[in-house]
């Protein structure tokens, strides 16, 4: 299966219509979104093309190919607009023997069940992309799509078996990889 992983869209439609783009044409078969779906949050810059009505449109058609998490930024009116459950603070995806948890990675423990090895950690949040297997978890974090962070471009991630990348949205160049 071949899974698109994206987080911190912050509104920015520009830029969520050129990863669905990508998505549609390298056939990827699921979505995970790891929170702060439509508004930009109070710390965040107003993104250039920001236009949350628009974000609902692109995403409402593949509500049934979408798995998402909460953000701290997303709301119960959001949930309204969305039709695509987005208010659980975790998620999970099972893949074969491998277990995904989806969290936003803004709740931190002791609310966060202690990993297990061999799971897979996805976490938004921080607008950093990380991708590393400590203790046998590993940990992927997209980076944004929209408000990228540290000097990164703007970034989503990639699930495809056992490869797991990272990759720059502009360029369509993967800059991380990790084989589990």
């Amino acid at each position: 299966m071949k899974i698109m992983v994206i987080s911190d869209i912050h509104g920015k439609a520009p830029a969520l219509k050129k990863v669905l783009d990508i998505y549609r044409e390298e056939s990827f078969e699921r979505l995970l979104i790891l929170g702060d779906i439509l508004y930009h949050g109070p710390r965040n810059p107003l993104p250039e093309g920001y236009a949350p009505a628009e974000v609902v449109e692109l995403l409402n058609p593949l509500k049934t190919e979408i798995l998402a998490a909460r953000g701290n930024c997303d709301s119960e009116v959001d949930q309204m607009l969305l039709e695509f459950p987005i208010m659980g603070d975790f998620a999970q995806l099972q893949l074969g023997t491998l277990r995904l948890v989806l969290t936003h990675g803004h709740l931190e423990a002791p609310r966060v069940a202690a990993p297990l090895a061999g799971e897979l950690r996805l976490s938004g949040h921080t607008h950093l992309p990380v991708l590393k297997t400590e203790e046998d978890v590993t940990f992927f974090n997209p980076g944004s799509i929209a408000l990228p962070k540290g000097g990164n471009p703007p970034s989503y991630g990639i699930i495809e078996g056992d490869r797991l990348g990272i990759v720059n949205l502009d360029s369509r160049k993967e800059f991380l990889s990790l084989t589990l």
